[in-house]
Parts: structure tokens; C-alpha cells; sequence
């Protein structure tokens, strides 16, 4: 409950921060006050792997988003996703290796799903931060899809990256970036998931994402 407390404190400390760095009086009017954007890897995912490929992680991931002025924007996120090992298993540990032998393998799949809510400021330029909050519901299956029991963990993420518009309108853009995350409240995993996730940390850092999406 304390780690809750401090990261909705954190949010609201943003959230008021942005508020007195963005007077009224140096504001412009923004040419669009909301976007969408999803990750451009949901996209070419299926192309690579069957949805029901023991690997693929059948993630669906959106952001809607409204532009306060042209530094803050805040936003929503939804997203879901099916694990088959833990998340954290980072690049030094030998996540590529660990892929092709299966070794940390889930005995079944881990589904999470959740709505969160995001902030993003604007720095330089294009250059922009983000920190996404995801509470998330879990559901522990078999490798037959039987449900095994349920869960709760918060998700966290910290976003560095650089904002693109495409067009003469600027209607289209992209954001390349890279983020790093961290996760807490995990419980109720059933054997074999907890042990695995005991295992390694509850953080990932420094994965690269490229997100695509449209202003109206």
C-alpha cells in the first residue's frame, strides 16, 4: 500500500508540476487535442508468429490521449497481454538464449489484462518523458487453457523518446523510444508460476518500442 501511495503521490506531483510550468499567458493553441497511438510491433507480430504459437504473447496494447497544451498530455491506456515466462529476465541475463531453450518456460500461460493512465511531457522539441500507471487482473492458465487461479499486479512504466509528425497537417506520427519497467503486488501465483517468478526481478530495463498513431 505504501508503494501505491508514493507512485499516485509521484503522479500527482507531475501532474501539478506541469500545471506551473504551463501558464496560460505562454500557452498556444494545439492543433489537435487528442491522439491515439498503439506499439507498431501488434501490427507485425501476427505477420511472424500464429496467435496461438506457444511464444506469441497475443498482446493488444491502445492509448487515447488528450493534449492539455503543447507540453502535457495525459491519457489512457489499455492493455493485455499472455506471458509465457517471466518478465523479468533481462537482456544480461540471457533472455535471447533462454527463448530458444524454453528453459524458464510457464507451465501454462499468465493473461493480464488492465486500464491504466499515462502523462506525458513534452522536454525539447520532440523530444518527450512518459510514466505510465497499469493496475492489471491476471489469470493463470494451463497449456490446455484451463484457468488455474487469478491475480493482481501493478505495472509500471518510464518512457524517454522523440515525437515525429508525418503530413502537411501533421495528422500522422511516430514516437521511437525506449522504457524500462518495474511490477508489484504479484500474488496468488499457482506452483510452477511462482517459482519462476521468485526467481528472477520484478523489472525490465532499457527495452526499445516504436509507437505509431494519429491526431484528430
Amino acid at each position: 500500500m505504501k508503494n501505491l501511495f508514493a507512485i499516485l503521490l509521484f503522479f500527482c506531483t507531475l501532474s501539478a508540476f506541469a500545471q506551473k510550468n504551463s501558464p496560460v499567458d505562454e500557452e498556444t493553441e494545439v492543433a489537435h487535442k487528442y491522439r491515439v497511438s498503439l506499439p507498431y510491433f501488434i501490427i507485425t507480430d501476427p505477420i511472424g508468429n500464429s496467435w496461438d504459437d506457444r511464444k506469441n504473447t497475443q498482446m493488444i496494447e491502445l492509448h487515447v490521449k488528450r493534449n492539455l497544451d503543447n507540453k502535457n498530455i495525459v491519457g489512457v491506456k489499455f492493455a493485455t497481454w499472455r506471458l509465457f515466462q517471466p518478465m523479468g529476465i533481462t537482456w544480461w541475463d540471457g533472455l535471447l538464449d533462454k527463448l530458444e531453450t524454453e528453459s524458464e518456460f510457464y507451465p501454462g500461460h499468465l493473461r493480464e489484462t488492465g486500464i491504466g493512465i499515462t502523462y506525458q511531457r513534452m522536454l525539447w522539441k520532440g523530444l518527450f518523458a512518459t510514466v505510465e500507471v497499469l493496475p492489471q487482473f491476471q489469470t493463470y492458465l494451463d497449456l490446455d487453457g484451463n484457468k488455474l487461479g487469478n491475480g493482481f499486479k501493478l505495472y509500471n512504466s518510464y518512457h524517454l523518446g522523440y515525437h515525429v509528425s508525418i503530413g502537411k497537417k501533421k495528422r500522422f506520427f511516430i514516437e521511437p523510444q525506449i522504457h524500462s519497467q518495474h511490477w508489484m503486488f504479484g500474488n496468488n501465483a499457482p506452483d510452477g508460476f511462482k517459482e519462476l517468478d521468485d526467481k528472477w526481478r520484478n523489472y525490465f530495463l532499457l527495452e526499445p518500442n516504436i509507437y505509431i498513431g494519429m491526431n484528430f
